[in-house]
């Protein structure tokens, strides 16, 4: 195997172990969010991150499968068929990530915010305080160590606290999801406009440039995202996203390789 290909194997399967990650963590956020109440969107929102990086996964997957894996004649009408039927599935999940971190995000700015009070004041009322993304169930013992400020907002259907400093973070971390989430809608957008365009014997062009630079602009997006991330101290968050761009990366070298060998093939046919 070619040290490419190695090199490939070794992001993958660093992007599957970073889904079991995202996985407990979701679970440990459920634990603090949950109530009786809760109806199937509750869930799924729940666990958006999760659902959202297997449906990523699935789609690199894919991709790889279209830009290297695979032969021409290996896609048959039936596995076309089945691969854009997982596709548009993974569109959908990703699709209820967006509405899920839009959601939250409408959740935080509709946040009731109780002013000239202390965080005792909410103990033993079922809430759990946190501050970037870590919970405390609060209570009596824990209240007054927790925070000292005086303004407080309550989100995440009553069953969150914090204060104006981890209210900020909070706000900051979920416009940091979003924007993510559809900056890599984009790049694959921008992916997909490459394989038509390559699929269909061009090699270069001003389609093919424009949609290789507006990547690169979003890959640039993203490592701010990541950069930010590690500003806050969440350096799982950031080592997943330079996984992700990797891999993403990835595919973009396969489409070098197949652009390579289409000008390979015009040459040889050219008299």
């Amino acid at each position: 195997m070619a040290p490419k290909q190695w090199i490939k194997l070794v992001v993958y399967t660093l992007l599957l172990v970073n889904f079991g990650h995202y996985l407990l963590n979701d679970l440990e956020q459920t634990r603090h969010t949950y109530h009786s109440g809760w109806q199937w969107h509750d869930w799924t929102a729940s666990f958006a991150t999760s659902l959202d990086e297997l449906a990523w996964f699935l789609l690199l997957f894919l991709l790889e499968l279209e830009t290297y894996l695979l032969s021409d004649d290996a896609f048959t009408r039936a596995r076309v068929m089945w691969m854009n039927i997982l596709r548009v599935v993974c569109y959908l999940a990703i699709a209820h990530t967006v509405i899920a971190f839009s959601d939250y995000l409408v959740d935080l700015m509709r946040a009731p915010h109780y002013t000239g009070t202390t965080l005792c004041e909410f103990a033993n009322q079922g809430l759990s305080f946190t501050r970037n993304l870590v919970y405390w169930e609060l209570d009596a013992r824990n209240c007054a160590s927790l925070s000292a400020d005086t303004q407080f907002y309550i989100f995440s259907q009553g069953q969150a606290i914090s204060d104006a400093v981890g209210m900020q973070i909070e706000m900051e971390l979920a416009w940091a999801d979003v924007i993510e989430v559809i900056a890599w809608l984009l790049i694959l957008l921008m992916i997909e406009l490459q394989i038509k365009l390559q699929d269909r014997g061009f090699s270069n062009g001003a389609m093919l440039f424009w949609a290789r630079n507006v990547k690169r602009l979003f890959y640039v997006l993203l490592w701010l995202i990541a950069a930010y991330w590690a500003y806050r101290g969440h350096w799982i968050f950031t080592w997943d996203e330079a996984m992700w761009i990797l891999g993403f990366m990835a595919i973009g070298m396969n489409l070098s390789d197949w652009r390579q060998e289409i000008v390979e093939t015009q040459i040889a046919r050219s008299p």
